[in-house]
């Protein structure tokens, strides 16, 4: 049985482990002290880099992250026999948001929910999960109640000493640009040929044709990559795009 305050309110925080959450979490113990439960959505395509966050976020916030996971996207990839795209998203909606609705019904046989929302001040036309038509749960955005925008988020991790991974979605995702699949092969060079072996087995890629001058194929990325063909991107920008583009946001809770 999951810690509920005094009053038999479960208090959820939603981790996706980006900037958002990570400084609404820490914020959130201080600002309001109480039990919370803190949970995470993992796909099992995260990198070695993200679950260390997620543990160290829990050492600080005194609470282990609850992992919510219906399977991994892999497997889900091969029971679809298909790969998401922007036409047909059920990744998230099957690994990560049925999931978590399923786990917040499960919660309501045992009392009221508040679940928070890592949603930012500066972005009111974001929209997280609305979760009230499932019964006695309360929807907050403490970030928006305190006015806090992408400055406020970013002087709260440096305060507390905490920095985010580069990436915290999913390693092999048609939504990334060509410099993260640099990124991927570069660094994280089995998920890259297990994404080669996905598209081979499914007979579609990842990457949409026409999207620019680099193979839509990820195994004739690779031969490139191998030849010594690198995007003209650095790193440091590749991270300011992914944040400024929100990367994988509709993935985050």
């Amino acid at each position: 049985m999951l810690q509920r305050d005094e009053n038999g309110v479960l208090h959820v925080v939603a981790l996706s482990g980006g900037h958002d959450s990570s400084a609404l979490a820490m914020e959130l113990m201080a600002r309001e002290p109480r039990p919370y439960t803190y949970v995470c959505t993992p796909t099992g395509d995260e990198s070695p880099e993200m679950f260390t966050h997620w543990r160290n976020l829990g050492e600080r916030l005194g609470s282990r992250i609850l992992p919510i996971m219906a399977g991994t996207l892999d497997n889900l990839i091969r029971q679809q026999k298909a790969l998401p795209n922007f036409r047909q998203r059920w990744c998230t909606r099957k690994l990560k948001i049925e999931p978590f609705i399923a786990w917040l019904i499960e919660q309501l046989k045992h009392g009221p929910v508040v679940a928070y929302v890592g949603l930012r001040a500066d972005e009111p036309l974001r929209i997280g999960g609305v979760y009230g038509q499932l019964g006695d749960i309360e929807t907050r955005c403490p970030l928006r109640e305190w006015g806090w925008g992408e400055d406020e988020v970013q002087a709260k991790l440096v305060a507390v000493g905490i920095t985010c991974p580069n990436r915290t979605d999913c390693l092999k995702c048609y939504h990334q640009r060509i410099g993260e699949w640099w990124e991927c092969w570069a660094f994280h060079r089995p998920v890259f040929y297990e994404a080669v072996s996905l598209e081979e087995e499914t007979g579609h890629t990842f990457r949409t044709p026409g999207r620019d001058s680099w193979p839509t194929s990820l195994k004739e990325m690779g031969e490139r990559f191998e030849a010594g063909d690198k995007p003209n991107i650095s790193l440091n920008r590749m991270a300011r795009e992914r944040m400024a583009a929100g990367s994988c946001r509709v993935c985050s809770l």
